[in-house]
């Protein structure tokens, strides 16, 4: 079962469509890196997960349980209990002149949570505001409010965390400490984590899949170890007709993978060997202008995806 399915999800605003026809796929217990560029539609995707904008067209599943028009579960015991959801997206919603204890308790008996006082403590020490004391929300540093917006986020024990850009504002401490705290949350109590990130660096030490969305629709889906053989040894290779060297090369090495860079290039990755490859494309009586062999660096990697490369699934 995944923890989040989107169907055809479309979201349009006049006439443009900022969200276009997009199928996600969350699996429960992933830690799912959702990488795209400002504008791309991450955070209307986030927002529309979290019944906070209505799609125009598609539906979103949250552990197998469609959702109606006004975001509620259509089978409302299916997500009763622990699958419940914790957002933090955009920016934290707080309440100024209240200190961060007073912000997490307002919310622990807005929602009806037992034993609100000692779990707010507990939020409180996970997300390291325990020493903030009686200081007022509105006189936080911007890392300090994220990591309250966070705590806000955990305080009803969700199995699914839906964080948009949340290292924003933070150092170099308070990210390696948020880092920690995700993985923490995700492999010791099994909480699945939809994460946007422009820090690749970070999601590269703890995501375990990830969707890249490019002008609202939906490029890929892969999982980590596919990301890390990607960036491994690879050939970029330009010809003359790169649509009829593409079918070629697939038919001649099915167990590559391969992209088509937004000027024609192909990038090939996987299993292959650079001598047969350029032997393949002379049996083919290429014109060949550019052959060349690199190690891909992981942030050119996903800024190709996320520019509007194509991906082609080996047979």
């Amino acid at each position: 079962m995944y923890a989040i399915e989107t169907r055809a999800l479309t979201k349009v605003y006049g006439r443009r469509p900022v969200v276009d026809d997009l199928a996600l796929h969350v699996e429960a217990g992933d830690i799912y890196g959702f990488v795209g560029k400002n504008g791309a539609g991450k955070s209307t995707v986030m927002k529309m997960i979290d019944s906070l904008v209505t799609p125009t067209s598609g539906e979103v599943l949250l552990f197998g349980s469609p959702l109606d028009a006004g975001g509620q579960p259509l089978e409302p015991t299916t997500l009763r209990g622990a699958r419940r959801i914790g957002a933090l997206i955009e920016s934290p919603g707080l309440l100024p002149d209240l200190s961060a204890f007073d912000n997490l308790m307002a919310k622990a008996l807005a929602i009806g949570i037992a034993d609100a006082k000692p779990r707010c403590q507990e939020v409180l020490r996970l997300v390291g505001l325990e020493a903030a004391g009686k200081k007022r929300s509105k006189r936080f540093s911007q890392g300090m409010k994220q990591r309250l917006g966070i705590g806000l986020a955990l305080l009803g024990s969700p199995d699914l965390l839906l964080l948009d850009e949340p290292f924003n504002g933070l150092d170099p401490e308070g990210t390696r400490a948020l880092r920690t705290l995700i993985l923490r949350l995700n492999q010791s109590f099994g909480v699945t984590v939809m994460i946007s990130s422009h820090v690749l660096d970070q999601l590269d030490r703890m995501v375990t899949r990830y969707g890249v969305i490019a002008n609202g629709r939906l490029v890929r889906e892969m999982t980590a170890e596919e990301v890390l053989a990607e960036c491994g040894e690879n050939l970029r290779i330009l010809t003359s007709e790169p649509t009829r060297t593409l079918a070629q090369l697939e038919s001649r090495f099915p167990e590559a993978r391969f992209l088509m860079e937004p000027d024609g290039a192909i990038r090939l990755s996987g299993a292959f060997n650079a001598a047969e490859v350029a032997a393949a494309l002379h049996g083919f009586n290429e014109t060949i202008l550019e052959f060349t062999e690199t190690r891909r660096d992981i942030e050119d990697y996903f800024v190709d995806l996320m520019e509007g490369g194509s991906y082609v699934q080996p047979a």
